[in-house]
């Protein structure tokens, strides 16, 4: 089961990282001014990860990556950037399994 860990980064922002069960970061957020918007980006994660739709996959120069968007557009997380799309496919497809039900862990 993957885990949802919570932040303050250097600039005093609250960020969440959706890590797989091997411990790789998956899906990165923005960040946020309150501890209460980080967790409804959480929550939010929850809801549409499992939603094929909702993942813009992109293709750079650098490689393959994907954000996931709520229904209105705006970008609730971003992955890494992959060697391939078959990597990034992968990525989806971890998001998608672990998204909805891990657990938060708070490393502040």
């Amino acid at each position: 089961m993957g885990t949802f860990e919570t932040f303050t980064d250097k600039a005093g922002q609250f960020r969440f990282r959706l890590k797989a069960s091997n411990g790789e970061i998956i899906l990165a957020s923005e960040g946020y001014t309150t501890k209460a918007s980080c967790a409804n980006g959480i929550a939010s994660v929850r809801t549409n990860a499992p939603n094929d739709d909702r993942y813009e996959r992109l293709e750079t120069n650098a490689g393959s990556s994907f954000n996931l968007k709520a229904p209105n557009g705006q970008i609730i997380g971003t992955s890494e950037v992959y060697t391939s799309m078959q990597m990034r496919d992968k990525g989806i497809e971890s998001v998608m399994g672990n998204g909805p039900e891990a657990k938060v862990v708070d490393k502040d």
